[in-house]
């Protein structure tokens, strides 16, 4: 039985859902494939997306960073955060490197750990890399002061992630200089086959259905009242979010959508609310459908993203201040109207990944 170790990075949902669709692919090309998923992301997120046999494994493998909310780093706990990981660094490694040696795995898969590809390494096993963004890139945008401790732990990460025999770039996203092989491939992002019933009837007129949608960093304050009283759209929320704002959101088609989860909820919606974040973006842009976002603080990947949502797909900006007011009015015609993107959507990275991958087992 093949083992694939692959270490994901807890930090949101965004690390593992880049890797699922891949995971997927492979299982298809290689019987009897069983992954161990190295990662503090729960396993209700993979017990409907992950189609290969897996087990979880519970480990923290980076820091990510410290946020208070989807949209702001804090930059100083993210620091903090990173030094108290790193003061037990070499205990950090031993252990993955004893538990790399009593599973014998045929390959480590990062996004984007950089223990998981220094314990590889040190186990003799191969090492690859699956991701658009690196954390030592992440953290130079973060430096709000240049002190020895901030570059020493940049440089840490740098040398580790220098051990990976290859990293698979997925676009769009950073340049990720620290890696010495390199293979860059198209975007991934999982199939979400669109609703036969893309908008819900009121009194007898269509309305077009709005998800607001922030991924797996909880959303602490919404605008439920603004919001509510929107002329001319239904609105529906992400299902943790409808759950964490319960008590103050009241609205008829969060008891229609039952529990639907967020591919079912995104397959009916007619415009996408969220922050440009990389699944939002490439599924949005690879299923026509609006997405009006909320810029996000020193998230060094943002350019990019935004770059590729402009080119390829149909986009508008919100403030910060307009979201959290709910005045969503003026960008919500904005983004209805856009003409249609003339460009496609560069082609699926998946089947190029997959071929990487199975070049390395």
């Amino acid at each position: 039985m093949p083992i694939v170790w692959c270490a994901i990075s807890g930090h949101g949902f965004g690390h593992a859902a880049q890797v699922v669709p891949v995971l997927n692919e492979l299982g298809k090309r290689i019987p009897k494939l069983h992954v161990v998923l190295r990662t503090t992301v729960p396993a209700a997120f993979f017990a409907r997306r992950l189609h290969v046999s897996w087990e979880l494994s519970p480990s923290v493998q980076d820091v990510g960073c410290v946020q208070q909310g989807p949209l702001t780093i804090d930059v100083a706990a993210t620091w903090r955060a990173y030094q108290q990981f790193h003061a037990t660094w070499a205990q950090r490694v031993a252990e993955e490197v004893q538990s790399l040696r009593v599973w014998r795995p045929r390959l480590v898969l990062s996004n984007i750990s950089y223990l998981a590809l220094e314990a590889g390494k040190r186990a003799g096993i191969p090492t690859v890399a699956l991701a658009s963004l690196a954390w030592d890139e992440i953290l130079e945008g973060l430096q709000s002061e240049e002190t020895e401790a901030c570059r020493h732990i940049i440089q840490h990460i740098r040398a580790s992630y220098q051990q990976a025999d290859l990293l698979i770039r997925l676009s769009p996203g950073l340049p990720l200089k620290a890696f010495p092989h390199v293979q860059t491939v198209g975007p991934v992002n999982r199939p979400i086959h669109s609703s036969s019933q893309n908008h819900l009837k009121n009194n007898g007129r269509d309305t077009p259905l709005v998800l607001v949608a922030f991924g797996g960093v909880p959303l602490s304050s919404f605008p439920s009242e603004r919001v509510a009283r929107l002329r001319g759209y239904h609105v529906l929320l992400d299902r943790s979010l409808a759950e964490m704002h319960a008590a103050a959101w009241r609205s008829p088609f969060e008891s229609q959508a039952g529990a639907q989860g967020f591919d079912e909820r995104f397959a009916m919606a007619d415009v996408i609310v969220s922050k440009p974040g990389y699944a939002t973006v490439v599924e949005a842009v690879a299923a026509r459908k609006p997405l009006i976002y909320v810029r996000r603080e020193n998230f060094a990947e943002e350019p990019a993203l935004v770059e590729y949502l402009h080119r390829f797909g149909r986009a508008c900006e919100l403030s910060r201040e307009e979201f959290f007011s709910g005045a969503w009015e003026r960008a919500l015609h904005d983004v209805t109207v856009l003409p249609a993107p003339t460009m496609p959507p560069p082609p699926s990275g998946i089947p190029r990944a997959v071929e990487l991958l199975i070049s390395v087992l």
